[in-house]
């Protein structure tokens, strides 16, 4: 890759040692997207996640608290708990059956007395502690239980992402999704904040917003992004809402920030969504979806779609179209961003082997992604005083 417009060589977006030393260096050290608050509502609850080369778990104690442990059996490291769920009073190892109680103590053990034939403290076998904080109803883990809080990690950026307020908001749960891209996590995050593109690729998909008086930058090493919408959009904007507002008048536009590392949140008028990245190979990602909104009835959304309907009925298309194109065979065809937004990435990760390869003069736009590039060499440098995020 040509260094005049890129920080990053090939390699980062394709070895392995590249995807190994990434998961190292940055997503074993900084704050990990877990879930939502509802997502643990009572005792006993809990949910895992993978940060890094660290499994985490969080879960609600007797005493209403959060909090976060290693998914490690002290015995013989076996994974404590599976994915998503809910315990009465205790967790339990499925390997050899010592069990914890929420608040992370053993508590009990097997043959106890053939288990500790030395007399060693049970009180010192407790699953090792992690960090879990909670910032606009969202949970983030992180494996060091002296990691810095939410509130410094996110602060510098968090009064430009909108006015939304998702704790007040319900979530949409038949639009939860999640899907894999044939892609390196850092191609997918460069797509997501590239300006350039989005009245390129999604000319007919977005252009319900006015791409060119878009505002970003950055805050420390999270990525954010406003712009209005389009002067078609905000002719009797109120009716042209395809839902109800999730945000209060006179408030409006598109906020579609992303927080390091791979944290999208996409907030307009009438909805609020996660898009959270997860790698799983050097050239294969795991994108989760989750949507919430307004906290209406029925009828209230409804009447909206009611409403809107005059605007949206002729609204996007595909970007290419023809007799010999259609959606089933062509992702330019299907009219939908998503589809299109993959179709680019996978199309980029093909040619990161080719010798002939050569990244060309940035546009107008395109400065995000040199950015977030040194951000990732930042975290990258195996330099203890980067800390723990």
């Amino acid at each position: 890759m040509s260094k005049m417009y890129h920080h990053l060589p090939a390699e980062a977006y394709t070895s392995q040692d590249w995807f190994n030393r990434e998961q190292q260096h940055i997503f074993s050290r900084t704050w990990r997207f877990a879930g939502l608050v509802e997502d643990i509502p009572a005792p006993g609850h809990f949910l895992s996640v993978q940060a890094g080369l660290n499994n985490l778990f969080i879960v609600m104690g007797r005493d209403h608290r959060l909090r976060a442990f290693h998914n490690i059996c002290r015995h013989r490291g076996t994974q404590l708990i599976r994915a998503v769920g809910k315990t009465q009073k205790a967790l339990t190892c499925p390997y050899h059956d010592w069990t914890y109680d929420l608040e992370g103590n053993l508590i009990s053990v097997p043959d106890e007395s053939s288990e500790f034939p030395g007399g060693v403290d049970k009180s010192c076998l407790g699953l090792k502690p992690a960090s879990v904080d909670v910032w606009r109803g969202m949970l983030f883990v992180h494996p060091n239980p002296n990691a810095l809080t939410l509130a410094e990690w996110f602060g510098e950026v968090d009064p430009y992402l909108g006015p939304h307020k998702p704790e007040d908001l319900i979530e949409y749960t038949e639009g939860r999704s999640s899907y894999e891209i044939k892609a390196n996590w850092k191609i997918v995050v460069e797509n997501y904040i590239d300006v350039y593109h989005l009245s390129h690729l999604h000319s007919n998909t977005l252009h319900m917003y006015d791409h060119a008086k878009a505002e970003y930058g950055w805050k420390g090493p999270h990525y954010h992004f406003w712009e209005p919408p389009s002067a078609a959009y905000a002719k009797g904007h109120e009716a042209n809402l395809p839902m109800p507002r999730t945000i209060a008048e006179p408030h409006v536009g598109a906020w579609v920030p992303m927080l390091f590392p791979g944290i999208g949140i996409g907030a307009s008028e009438e909805s609020w969504n996660l898009f959270i990245i997860t790698p799983l190979a050097p050239d294969l990602t795991r994108i989760e979806n989750r949507t919430k909104l307004a906290n209406a009835s029925d009828w209230a959304f409804q009447k909206q779609q009611w409403k809107s309907w005059g605007f949206w009925k002729d609204f996007g298309g595909p970007k290419y179209h023809g007799i010999d194109v259609t959606a089933e065979d062509d992702p330019m065809a299907s009219g939908d961003f998503t589809s299109e937004d993959i179709y680019a990435c996978e199309q980029q990760q093909k040619s990161l082997k080719s010798p002939y390869l050569e990244i060309g003069p940035a546009g107008i736009g395109e400065s995000p992604i040199t950015e977030h590039q040194k951000v990732v060499l930042h975290f990258m440098q195996d330099n203890s005083s980067l800390g723990e995020q």
